[in-house]
């Protein structure tokens, strides 16, 4: 593969097949971007392609007899928040949100607490600083953290690639104790408001899997693209 940046070849390589974390019986197989750092504006048009960030590491998904996980992104200029999604954030207005690049020890404590209690049937779990780290954390690419506070007490936050035509979703976490706020829906919500005041293009969420049943959140902010063999689509399911 080039770069159309700088004309200079990109290695990729290609994973051994293991057991699929999102599908019970499935087999996963990822194509790697074999490189120690990546232009942004290289990473954004990757990111238009399909592949996604893990720590260092930018993959997309080869599976030999699987093609579940589709890329997902919104359109910010289109997007318009459902009513279930504007109850959300009228029932929120009481909460204040900050951007930093700040890494904090309230951050990990509150991401420790989340996947203790709600995934600790997950990969995830148990939880590690520095499993959070290899995760969340790229040498040539800080993240941004949106966090939401009830005053001082931080509730939730989003860890958040910004590129330069967009913003791609890497992670959100919150405080289990406060469920009746939806504040997953809520961090979604705030990355499409800071996508629109910073002039982005798109919001990528990264893989849609139709057959996971935790995943499927991801349709509910509309309109959105998918992308497929013939390119990024909007999709007709209402």
């Amino acid at each position: 593969m080039n770069s159309n940046a700088s004309n200079t070849p990109i290695a990729i390589g290609i994973s051994q097949i293991f057991p699929c974390s999102y599908l019970d019986g499935q087999q996963e197989q990822l194509l790697v971007i074999q490189e120690e750092t990546l232009d942004p504006i290289l990473f954004d048009r990757l990111l238009a392609i399909g592949f996604r960030r893990s720590g260092s590491a930018i993959y997309k998904p080869r599976c030999p007899r699987c093609s579940a996980c589709q890329p997902i992104r919104l359109p910010i200029n289109e997007f318009m928040p459902s009513k279930r999604q504007k109850r959300t954030l009228a029932h929120n207005r009481d909460l204040t949100w900050r951007m930093t690049s700040e890494h904090t020890e309230a951050q990990y404590a509150l991401y420790e607490k989340y996947i203790r209690e709600r995934h600790f049937d997950g990969p995830m779990f148990p939880p590690s600083k520095s499993q959070y780290e290899q995760f969340l954390f790229c040498h040539w690419l800080p993240p941004t953290f949106i966090e939401v506070y009830d005053g001082n007490r931080l509730l939730a936050v989003a860890v958040t690639d910004t590129l330069p035509n967009s913003l791609s979703a890497i992670y959100s976490y919150f405080d289990p104790d406060e469920e009746r706020r939806s504040l997953g829906s809520l961090l979604i919500l705030l990355q499409c408001r800071l996508a629109k005041l910073q002039d982005k293009e798109f919001l990528y969420l990264g893989y849609q899997i139709d057959a996971n049943r935790k995943m499927s959140y991801k349709r509910l902010y509309r309109p959105y693209q998918i992308l497929t063999p013939q390119g990024w689509e909007y999709s007709q399911v209402c």
